[in-house]
């Protein structure tokens, strides 16, 4: 058996799509089918359901998915080894992370890392906290970081860190109170408001917040939806509406002074972020090692501020 034709396999059975197989591999779909195709010609049956756009496993198919993920992980794990005796480990990580912990967290763990491994190379993907989990459900990436749990049996969730949301406010007479002073939240919900996207956790959390309050995002003056933090924070400096960002990303404005920010008495805006992982799919030796150097940072720095 080819061990290109088993990689194929596994990520076809993993995304359960011929064309996402071939662009996470980056080769043309016609070589994902013919690598399939192949594979069943040499073992002699029918390793993949294909019925429309629905693609499942064989009995024989998922039997040979767990050879197949042993096969290539022995050769990662050789090659990984081999690269440690060498005392040279490298690879590149795919990272799936919300805005926020990409920003504010990611780059120390990332630089501790390279630190120890530093012929590694990354590739930092930004999506919503939703998007991140889906995209470790269906085999996209191994893990992620996140702003929101979603629930699943196949994930597990470590928590990372805490942060708070704040409301960011123009700088005018209608906001004069020195920043973090309290306001009510009469005051937000008469007022222009800009908020993250559907999926953001952000969102999800101001959401569950109001919603105690028997208050939905209908009853807000919405003034636009947007996905980049920094496009919202412009646009509350020019003047267009207030938003709700994390304590993180608004410190190093304060001291430019672009905006005011206060808490909103009554309400807990605080949340947590997550490490999350797929806790049943075997990972290759690199990301296993960088698994496990985060959860280490995690259990050594989760309790320190400067985290």
């Amino acid at each position: 058996m080819d061990l290109r034709q088993l990689e194929t396999f596994i990520e076809v059975a993993n995304l359960k799509s011929f064309s996402r197989a071939a662009e996470k591999l980056f080769i043309t779909q016609p070589t994902v089918t013919n690598h399939i195709q192949n594979l069943e010609k040499e073992l002699g049956t029918l390793l993949i359901n294909r019925s429309g756009k629905n693609i499942s496993l064989t009995e024989a198919g998922s039997l040979l998915y767990k050879y197949a993920i042993n096969i290539i992980n022995s050769c990662e794990m050789a090659k990984f080894d081999l690269a440690s005796y060498k005392g040279r480990i490298q690879g590149h990580i795919h990272v799936y992370s919300s805005s926020v912990p990409r920003k504010y967290i990611l780059p120390s763990i990332i630089k501790s890392f390279l630190q120890q491994y530093p012929d590694v190379s990354f590739t930092l993907a930004d999506n919503d906290s939703k998007n991140v989990i889906n995209s470790i459900i269906e085999g996209d990436t191994d893990f992620g970081i996140v702003g929101a749990k979603y629930p699943s049996s196949n994930l597990d969730y470590i928590e990372l860190i805490e942060d708070k949301l704040l409301v960011i406010a123009p700088k005018n007479h209608y906001y004069s109170k020195p920043n973090y002073s309290y306001l009510s939240l009469k005051d937000i919900l008469n007022e222009k408001i800009l908020l993250r996207e559907e999926g953001s956790g952000t969102r999800d959390l101001l959401e569950n917040v109001l919603k105690k309050k028997h208050i939905s995002i209908d009853d807000l003056k919405i003034g636009a939806f947007i996905e980049d933090s920094e496009t919202i924070k412009e646009l509350v400096h020019l003047g267009v509406g207030i938003s709700f960002l994390s304590e993180r990303a608004v410190a190093d404005d304060i001291n430019l002074d672009k905006y005011k920010v206060y808490y909103v008495d009554g309400i807990d805006l605080s949340r947590k972020f997550y490490f999350v992982y797929h806790k049943k799919r075997q990972l290759s030796p690199l990301n296993e090692t960088f698994k496990t150097f985060v959860l280490d940072y995690i259990d050594e720095f989760s309790t320190k501020p400067s985290l």
